[in-house]
C-alpha cells in the first residue's frame, strides 16, 4: 500500500518560512520523480515544484522560483519543500505526489502525470 504523508504546514506571517516534508512508504521511490502541488479555496490545483528521480534537476512554478526549494532524500524516502519569503497568495493546501512512470522526468508540471497523492497539509500566511 503506497502512502504519502505530508507534514510541516501551519500558520506563518508574511515573509516567514516553513519546511514541508513528504514521507513515502509502500514501494521504492528512488526511481520516480516527485512533485508538490497546491490548491487554494476556489482555485484549481496548481503545480509548485518537482524534482527528478535522481534529485539532480528541479523545476519550479514562476510564482515560487527563488523563494522555494525542493529536495529529496532517497535513503529516507522523503521529499521536502523549503518555503521562504512566504506571501499571503502562497496560502493553500499543499500536496505531494509521485509520478506515474519510473525513470521519467517529463511533464512534471502536469498533475495527471502523477499516480500517488498525499492528503495535503495546510499552509496559512497572515498579512
Amino acid at each position: 500500500q503506497v502512502q504519502l504523508v505530508e507534514s510541516g504546514g501551519g500558520l506563518v506571517q508574511t515573509g516567514g518560512s516553513l519546511r514541508l516534508s513528504c514521507a513515502a512508504s509502500g514501494r521504492t521511490f528512488s526511481n520516480v520523480a516527485m512533485g508538490w502541488f497546491r490548491q487554494a479555496p476556489g482555485k484549481e490545483r496548481e503545480f509548485v515544484a518537482a524534482i527528478s528521480w535522481r534529485g539532480g534537476t528541479t523545476y519550479y512554478a514562476d510564482s515560487v522560483k527563488g523563494r522555494f526549494t525542493i529536495s529529496r532524500d532517497n535513503a529516507k524516502n522523503t521529499m521536502y519543500l523549503q518555503m521562504n519569503s512566504l506571501k499571503p497568495e502562497d496560502a493553500a493546501v499543499y500536496y505531494c505526489a509521485v509520478k506515474r512512470d519510473s525513470y521519467n522526468n517529463y511533464a512534471l508540471a502536469i498533475s495527471s502525470q502523477y499516480q500517488y497523492w498525499g492528503q495535503g497539509t495546510q499552509v496559512t500566511v497572515s498579512s
